[in-house]
């Protein structure tokens, strides 16, 4: 990809993640480069190239760091280990994960059918290390693989709307964990 294409999608990707697929037009994009919007069509056909790109972008991210994640040891410790690579990608690629999580529903057609494959196996991935868990005895035998799995990723892609700069993701993957494998349970202050 060239330089200026990267910066285009660089752009594009703030852009969406700021003011949304719709909100953002060929001459925000045009604007955010410092040219007209004809010559944005050297290096794009549609604003739903970028989008694609971008939102592609985002599955690679997030697939990558849990692609680091520790194929060995307790099912609970790369679940915290999954938590903090997804809150890490969000972190430090705020518009791009704003984009993976929100924007994505705008992709149409084949594109649209193969992101939504992307994010599908990427589920399924968090869903094995809950159900490794469970068939191992370290989470309870009643879990709900699929629930759970749907519980922490909700909670981690939330985080684009709330997650302040130099916050401590791996402390506060941390704490997701606690709260998601210890419960809410604990000691009444009645």
């Amino acid at each position: 990809m060239s330089a200026r294409r990267t910066e285009l999608t660089r752009a594009a990707a703030r852009l969406f993640a700021e003011k949304g697929y719709h909100g953002t037009s060929v001459g925000d994009l045009a604007e955010a480069l410092g040219v007209r919007k004809g010559s944005l069509y050297a290096h794009i056909q549609s604003k739903a190239d970028l989008l694609w790109e971008v939102a592609r972008e985002g599955a690679v991210a997030f697939h990558a760091a849990l692609d680091a994640v520790p194929e060995e040891g307790p099912a609970v410790e790369r679940i915290r280990a999954a938590l903090r690579a997804h809150l890490r990608v969000v972190a430090e690629q705020l518009d791009v994960a704003t984009v993976f999580v929100r924007e994505w529903r705008y992709l149409e057609g084949e594109r649209r059918d193969a992101f939504v494959a992307e994010r599908r196996r990427y589920e399924e991935r968090f869903r094995a290390l809950f159900r490794e868990g469970r068939e191992l005895g370290e989470l309870r035998a009643d879990l709900d693989d699929g629930t759970a799995a749907l519980l922490a990723l909700s909670a981690a892609n939330w985080a684009y709307t709330w997650l302040r700069p130099g916050v401590d993701t791996d402390a506060l993957a941390d704490r997701f964990t606690s709260l998601l494998l210890e419960g809410m349970r604990g000691y009444a202050s009645r």
